[in-house]
């Protein structure tokens, strides 16, 4: 099963964004992503109809955070996008005959929706704002990266 990879790529293109003063156009968020430009403006819609993120059309335009980085977690962005599959795991059948796939599937929902209220709660217990300050570590652990170096390192 292919991962769906939309929830970290779209942390990664808001934290690119709240590196930038000033408007973002989607085609440099693109080369930031390794993506096209029609991708990344398909998902900054939904972000925009959620009030994360702001956009400007015309020459100069572009996109720009609509809130504060300590006001959005990861939770937040997960559910703008329309709360994606968490886990590629599920039962073999949803409705079996057999009583010990009946007995399997218990145990095993239990587990699922343990496991995905747990990650949810995490998610919702991260800010952008602590990705950013992880961002700042990391960059201040290894100086003399440009602009361009950052940008373009993905």
């Amino acid at each position: 099963m292919k991962r769906d990879s939309r929830l970290s790529g779209v942390l990664h293109v808001l934290l690119h964004m709240a590196e930038h003063d000033g408007l973002v156009t989607s085609e440099v968020l693109a080369r930031a992503m390794g993506t096209n430009p029609v991708v990344v403006r398909r998902v900054m819609a939904g972000l925009r109809e959620q009030g994360y993120v702001r956009s400007e059309k015309g020459h100069g335009g572009g996109w720009t955070l609509a809130r504060d980085l300590a006001e959005i977690t990861l939770r937040d962005i997960y559910d703008a996008l329309g709360r994606p599959t968490l886990l590629a795991m599920g039962n073999r059948t949803e409705a079996p005959g057999c009583l010990v796939e009946q007995a399997v599937n218990a145990a095993l929902d239990t587990a699922f929706r343990e496991a995905e209220a747990l990650l949810l709660s995490r998610l919702g217990g991260v800010t952008l704002a602590a990705l950013s300050a992880d961002f700042h570590a990391r960059l201040t652990a290894r100086p003399g990266l440009s602009r361009t170096e950052i940008d373009h390192a993905g």
